[in-house]
């Protein structure tokens, strides 16, 4: 039978984590103004700031390796274009406020509601990032899986920001058209599919470094956020096809373009109505 003991549950959440917790919260506190803010804004400010406060401790305390310093300035890297570009379009784009409002993600909740909701972003926030808060708490000497998760963020990030951009020409050209070029020609979302990919580059990070049941909270926050990009994903269709749906092209790029995950016969996650 599975059983925890207080050493385990000391090795898997130590005191360090709690610290991080609280980066976390402050990354994200502008959940309180919109509460869409927590998992979109205050998501890419809560892993840019744990980011930042790995590489500080571990430049402090001399507690950190390239690779864990690495992997600390890619967060920061993939916070800081992840929230700045959702912040800039939040702000910028009629059409799109347009949009969440429609949904009621722009609504602020009673504080009670949002501060249970702050908490728990923070603590799901704090676990995404814990492969690389471990290797700095485990004092973990580098090795090749470290440097190829790296690389595997690296290259998430790169392909989110083409995505953007590819996304982005796209619509100035034609405002009214979904978007099938570049990436899109691949998945029809690959910036989901780049977000589990980055965190997928965080958990080959840790082979090596993450300690007995610390992989419990590594591989819980994995499934976490690919079912959170999968439900993301499932959403943005429908939006689609109340748009698009009755488009000949778009129902034709949709069935037979993946919708997540490339290379896969994965066209829709939902029975969808086209009349």
């Amino acid at each position: 039978m599975f059983q925890l003991t207080l050493a385990d549950i000391g090795q898997i959440w130590p005191l360090f984590m709690w610290a991080i917790v609280i980066v976390a919260a402050i990354g994200c506190c502008m959940g309180f103004k919109e509460f869409v803010w927590f998992m979109s804004v205050g998501y890419g400010f809560a892993v840019m700031c744990i980011g930042a406060f790995l590489l500080i401790f571990g430049l402090v305390t001399g507690h950190i390796t390239l690779a864990a310093g690495l992997m600390a300035a890619l967060f920061i890297i993939y916070g800081y274009r992840l929230g700045g570009y959702i912040l800039k379009r939040e702000l910028t784009n009629a059409a799109y406020r347009k949009t969440l409002a429609s949904t009621g993600s722009t609504k602020a909740l009673p504080v009670p509601v949002s501060a249970v909701m702050w908490v728990l972003f923070a603590l799901l926030y704090t676990a995404q990032t814990s492969a690389v808060t471990y290797r700095v708490v485990n004092q973990s000497a580098d090795n090749a899986f470290a440097f190829l998760g790296a690389a595997i963020m690296a290259l998430a990030i790169l392909g989110e920001a083409t995505a953007d951009r590819q996304k982005s020409a796209a619509k100035k050209q034609n405002p009214k058209r979904f978007c099938d070029t570049g990436l899109f020609k691949i998945v029809r979302c690959p910036n989901y599919f780049c977000e589990i990919l980055f965190w997928v580059g965080v958990t080959v990070s840790g082979i090596g470094a993450v300690q007995g049941k610390q992989w419990i909270i590594v591989l819980i926050a994995l499934v976490l956020i690919v079912f959170i990009m999968y439900n993301s994903a499932q959403r943005l269709e429908l939006r689609h096809e109340k748009t698009y749906g009755l488009d000949r092209a778009y129902q034709k790029y949709s069935d037979t373009v993946p919708l997540l995950f490339p290379f896969t016969r994965h066209y829709h996650s939902m029975k969808v109505y086209r009349d």
